[in-house]
């Protein structure tokens, strides 16, 4: 436990840097934000890239709130979304003398002992951590995900710069108040530092995609799972971006789009689970075009009432019944909704369910233009402006940043598809009943511990 607490504790002045780093990054966007909404001049598009290079460095969980806070309207300005949206992390991996410190931390001294191989070399690197790839002493190919050292520490640092942004932005742009999108955002990310959860998430991924093929799912290692180390089969694929590179036929590129929709929609409408992290890098194309989903870290899991109010909305819209679809923002958890806010609400929804709706094959960019939906949430934003404001609820969060997300993967496949009947597929025969006592029975199997 010593060597543990010794990798884990990080310094007064690694503290104090990264303090300083993160409180000049907040400070600046909310002075910039606040002097714009002063009427005041200054160049938010060139300090937003600055942002974007900054936090792309910086190891952690300041570049994954942003990340999230990009994909939320009215969140943060428009430059800065714009920016922050194409975020990756770019700094370099740590090299092996902190892997051999994390992997004793974990394992104990003879951790060695438990692999025929173990890469010297990261394969890959993230905001949290990076991963190695090894073979155990059967031969069989894992991956292995070290956490970086000291970062729950930098979790809660960075947690209150990002409160101090979220609420110096408050004091300036009303219409969308942050304060239970700052509780989710912090709930979800600090159980991102918990490895033996994320395990557990594989663990109900496999169960709820079983009878998917085309998706892959990589099991877990019994015994050699820590909060800090994640042992899982190693699963072989190319990265979204290679095989963009590639001339993949359009029933290639729609075969992808389709099982990304099953993979990550039938949880959602089957058992009220949503992997909240669909970025490009946490799934790789199969040899034969499926899929492989990767880092089940950003896992949220929804009251059965809330995916009931997802759809009960989508019928009120279609239907044309506004006092239904009033009810259904209810229980999605809007709590300060009136009917005036509800329907400058629906002029989003009915944008956000439209390629649903639409029985046709189609791309997104034909039943979702990018031009349009900025005038859409230009408009919303106004009309919650004008009307009061509102406060998101919790969950609205991860299903956001999830359907934008997976929209942004359709559109660069250039897919084609009746998103339509994809998703009448998946929801026939819906029952609120139902689905609370499958999530329950599939939560008991898996060994997903409740939120903290």
């Amino acid at each position: 436990m010593a060597r543990e607490r010794d990798i884990d504790r990080t310094g007064f002045v690694d503290n104090m840097q990264r303090m300083f780093r993160a409180s000049s990054m907040v400070g600046g966007v909310a002075a910039r934000v606040a002097g714009h909404k002063l009427g005041l001049r200054s160049n938010t598009g060139s300090h937003a890239e600055e942002l974007r290079a900054v936090l792309g460095n910086l190891k952690g969980p300041m570049m994954k709130a942003a990340q999230l806070l990009s994909t939320i309207p009215g969140a943060l300005p428009e430059d800065y979304a714009e920016e922050l949206a194409h975020l990756q992390a770019n700094a370099p991996p740590m090299g092996w003398s902190f892997v051999q410190r994390r992997m004793r931390a974990e394992l104990g001294p003879e951790w060695e002992s438990r692999f025929r191989s173990f890469s010297h070399e990261a394969v890959a690197a993230a905001s949290l951590g990076q991963v190695h790839c090894a073979a155990l002493a059967d031969g069989r190919e894992v991956a292995c995900k070290l956490q970086y050292p000291g970062m729950a520490g930098a979790m809660e640092q960075d947690l209150r710069q990002l409160k101090r942004g979220l609420g110096v932005f408050s004091l300036v742009g009303n219409a969308i108040r942050q304060d239970e999108v700052y509780t989710e955002l912090a709930e979800r990310m600090r159980e991102e530092l918990d490895y033996t959860r994320e395990a557990s998430h594989l663990r109900l991924y496999r169960l709820m995609l079983a009878d998917v093929p085309e998706v892959t799912v990589p099991a877990p290692v019994t015994g050699l799972v820590t909060g800090r180390l994640l042992t899982m089969d190693w699963v072989g694929g190319c990265s979204m971006k290679s095989v963009l590179e590639e001339q993949l036929s359009q029933e290639e590129r729609n075969a992808i789009a389709v099982a990304l929709f099953r993979a990550w929609y039938k949880p959602v409408y089957h058992y009220g689970v949503i992997h909240g992290d669909p970025h490009m890098g946490n799934f790789t194309v199969r040899p034969d075009g499926g899929l492989n989903l990767l880092d089940f870290g950003a896992v949220r899991i929804f009251s059965p009432r809330f995916v009931g109010g997802v759809l009960s909305l989508f019928a009120a819209l279609r239907d044309g019944d506004e006092e239904r679809a009033y009810e259904a923002y209810h229980d999605w958890g809007f709590r300060d909704i009136s009917r005036e806010r509800a329907a400058v609400l629906n002029d989003w929804a009915r944008f956000f369910y439209r390629p649903l709706m639409t029985d046709e094959i189609c791309n997104v960019e034909e039943s979702n233009n990018p031009q349009e939906a900025r005038k859409v949430l230009e408009h919303v934003y106004e009309g919650l402006k004008r009307t009061g404001g509102i406060t998101l609820p919790r969950e609205f969060v991860m299903l956001d940043r999830s359907a934008i997300g997976l929209g942004s993967a359709f559109l660069r496949l250039g897919a084609r598809v009746n998103w339509h009947r994809l998703f009448m597929e998946l929801t026939q025969d819906f029952s609120v009943e139902v689905l609370a006592a499958r999530q329950k029975e599939a939560l008991r199997k898996a060994q997903v511990q409740p939120a903290r």
